[in-house]
């Protein structure tokens, strides 16, 4: 059976079009595939940020750790553990001030764990989270995904690059962006997100199927 983790990261809650389009898109895949759900919202319950604590939890764990360390260990163990389960990862991505925002830098800080989610070899570091689909929602004030304004695009470089520092390189955006350009253009890339979710959804489930 399949498994999707749906990662939202929006302050906005379910006013926010990233999860929107994010739930829509995770919805049809698990409805379809009739595999399991699990929805991890960093919004209403953000990880820590990282502190000294974790750092020795995750480098160089003690054989007697405190407290601190050993919720921390826990906590970095059950995220990665999610989505070692799952076979397709979804992100709901808030571009704020044209970056990530604060829980979703977190989370990763979390998951990008030497020896359980990425190892270090004589040619490099490679992922241990392999063989996953990712899809990425991002939603933004302004148009980055061409332009001149793309350079100032500092959100979905960084999340294709530590999917893929975590072994997860099969990755695909989709872009609600935009919004700031009055009524008119907000809808027509809300409805365009949608449709492009709706699409990728059914590409997904026939891959799935032809498996």
């Amino acid at each position: 059976m399949s498994s999707t983790l749906l990662v939202l990261s929006s302050p906005r809650g379910e006013a926010s079009l990233s999860t929107k389009v994010a739930r829509t898109l995770a919805g049809s895949i698990a409805d379809k595939s009739g595999g399991s759900l699990t929805v991890r919202d960093l919004g209403a319950n953000p990880p820590a940020h990282i502190d000294s604590e974790f750092v020795v939890a995750a480098t160089a764990p003690s054989d007697e750790p405190t407290a601190a360390q050993k919720a921390a260990a826990e906590e970095s163990d059950k995220l990665i553990a999610e989505i070692a389960a799952a076979d397709t990862v979804i992100i709901g991505a808030a571009m704020i001030n044209f970056a990530i925002t604060s829980p979703l830098k977190s989370w990763f800080d979390r998951i990008a764990v030497r020896g359980k989610s990425f190892r270090y070899t004589e040619s490099g570091p490679e992922g241990l989270l392999k063989d996953k689909k990712a899809y990425v929602v991002m939603a933004s004030a302004g148009i980055y995904s061409d332009g001149p304004t793309k350079a100032i695009d500092f959100a979905s470089p960084y999340i294709r690059h530590m999917l893929g520092f975590i072994g997860i390189t099969d990755v695909e955006f989709i872009r609600v962006e935009g919004l700031a350009f009055g009524e008119e253009a907000a809808q027509k890339a809300i409805s365009g997100a949608l449709e492009c979710a709706g699409a990728l959804a059914k590409t997904h489930n026939q891959a799935a199927i032809a498996a």
